[in-house]
This record gives structure tokens, sequence and C-alpha cells, in this order.
């Protein structure tokens, strides 16, 4: 596998298409950043992080996926991935993109951190776009 942010976008793709509440994705550091921005901002229910075991050597992260009671869409409209292993997506602090001019978030990984693009702006820093979520 070469690019598991992708991986990990696909598989939450998926669960929603297919109305799952809950899906299983191999863990890493990256991937749980990731995941505890998605729940700072609502997009998904709670997660858990699972140690490792025989089924999942490197462990694996639960998300409880978010829908509307009545309408039963799901909170996640849209994710896409930016950056590429093979075409990176590097932008300045005053380059930083707006989803959905302010309603989605753009995940950064900087120097300082994972982080939406928001944040970014505020302590000025810029670095990899890595996906946007609307």
């Amino acid at each position: 596998m070469t690019d598991t942010i992708s991986d990990y976008l696909t598989r939450v793709r998926n669960a929603i298409k297919a109305n799952h509440r809950i899906v299983e994705i191999p863990s890493s550091n990256l991937k749980k950043e990731i995941t505890k921005i998605l729940f700072d901002k609502g997009y998904i229910l709670s997660y858990k992080f699972e140690d490792k075991t025989t089924d999942h050597p490197q462990g694996a992260i639960k998300i409880a996926l978010k829908y509307n009671p009545v309408s039963k869409q799901s909170a996640i409209k849209n994710m896409s991935r930016i950056s590429t292993p093979g075409l990176r997506k590097y932008v300045g602090s005053r380059e930083l993109p707006r989803v959905l001019n302010g309603l989605g978030i753009a995940i950064i990984s900087t120097s300082k951190g994972v982080m939406t693009d928001k944040e970014a702006r505020v302590q000025k820093v810029g670095g990899e776009v890595l996906c946007f979520v609307y």
C-alpha cells in the first residue's frame, strides 16, 4: 500500500455509501490525528483506538459514523484527497485553501502537527494539504 490516507478516506466513503454505522481502519499516527480532527469538528460520532491484535498487527481505528436521524444523510458529504504521493501539494500560510467558502475543512500537515486550515491560519503556518472534508 503506497497511499494509506487515500485508503482511509476510501474506507470511510464506502462505509457511508453502504450506510454502515461503524468502519474499521488500520491504524497509524497520522490517521489517528485525522480521526481526532473529524471528531472535534462534528463529522463523526465517536472513535476508538484499538491495540495490536493478530488481525491488525499495527492496531485499528473504529469510527462510528454520524447520520441525520430524520433524513438519514451522512454528516460527511464529500472527502477528497488533495496531496498524493505522486504529486505533493504544499501551501504557505498565506495560500491556505478555503473549502466551500469556510463551510468545510481542509486538513493540513504542518510542522506544528496535523490541523485544520482555520487553525493553521491562526498559527500562521503552512504545510501539506492532505484532504478536503465537507
